[in-house]
């Protein structure tokens, strides 16, 4: 993925995601799948001048995003080798930091898989419980899958103010 907007990498239907832990190389595709599912994938939720003050809030440059893997535990959905899809993991708190996918695939399963992933690691940790801020996008999505509400809240953005989601999950083990 590129930093040009127009240029996007779709993902053939029949191509395989694999989960893993995030890499250095990982770190400019994250940039660019952020900026996209803000830009792109948020723009029925979030007016175009919200979204610009979202985007701007976190640096579209790979070297910024290998920071962020050293200050959290990042789970990359990765397909031919590329970040489609990440999450940033805040193993103490018990707070997913980040969720974001490419726009053109969401809806398949990524975002949850990845949750699914944090929600085990949280487990291994003694977590009884997970959080995440979420967007308006998010919110209906986790509401579905069990997650409680409680309330909404807003955060400033290069002046502007975008609304999100406290949400809570109790976290349960289930044998395989």
């Amino acid at each position: 993925m590129t930093n040009t907007a127009e240029q996007q990498t779709p993902v053939p239907t029949s191509a395989r995601v694999m989960y893993r832990a995030a890499l250095a190389r990982d770190a400019a595709d994250q940039a660019e799948v952020f900026y996209h599912a803000v830009m792109q994938g948020a723009a029925t939720h979030y007016t175009l001048s919200e979204r610009k003050a979202w985007a701007q809030a976190l640096p579209r440059e790979g070297s910024a995003w290998g920071v962020r893997q050293a200050l959290y535990t990042t789970l990359v959905a990765a397909c031919d080798g590329r970040c489609v899809g990440f999450l940033e993991l805040d193993l103490a708190a018990g707070r997913v930091e980040t969720l974001y996918v490419w726009p053109s695939l969401t809806g398949r399963g990524i975002g949850t898989t990845l949750l699914v992933h944090a929600e085990r690691l949280l487990l291994e940790q003694g977590k009884g419980q997970i959080e995440i801020e979420a967007s308006a996008m998010l919110y209906e999505r986790l509401l579905r899958r069990g997650w409680k509400n409680h309330g909404e809240e807003w955060v400033e953005r290069s002046g502007e103010r975008l609304l999100r989601y406290k949400l809570t999950k109790r976290l349960n083990a289930v044998e395989t």
